[in-house]
């Protein structure tokens, strides 16, 4: 099996999520991982979507979505961040392979941000090369 992931990023935070690429990157090269594509998409609310598109190409082992969804004045982010992460964990069964999730949130403060970036990125793709082996 191919060792080549591709990552979804949400630009709608994108200085954010541009680091937390470069975490997820480092990480898949100590974790023996090559990341074969990045896909950018508006924002998490596409990640399935995208990751998806991604898990159907037979040279594609798993994928790691990165985003952010804040908590709004609504509950607009908590029902798209459940609606999210269902559709990815049906990506994942549906195709066989794993999706490592690195959003930050539903329900993120601007506080909250910058502490998660390393650890979210970084864990996403420590499930897939987990879940590879």
């Amino acid at each position: 099996m191919s060792n080549s992931i591709g990552i979804v990023c949400g630009e709608f935070h994108r200085t954010e999520v541009e680091l937390m690429l470069a975490f997820a990157t480092e990480s898949a090269l100590a974790h023996g991982l090559e990341v074969g594509e990045v896909v950018w998409v508006p924002g998490s609310m596409e990640a399935p979507l995208a990751a998806a598109r991604l898990l159907e190409q037979d040279n594609i082992a798993g994928v790691a979505c990165l985003g952010i969804i804040e908590k709004g004045e609504t509950q607009h982010g908590l029902a798209m961040g459940q609606a999210v992460i269902k559709s990815l964990i049906e990506a994942q069964l549906a195709f066989d392979k794993p999706v490592g999730l690195g959003i930050i949130g539903p329900g993120a403060e601007p506080q909250h941000i910058q502490p998660r970036l390393e650890p979210h990125a970084r864990a996403a793709i420590a499930a897939i090369a987990k879940m590879l082996n």
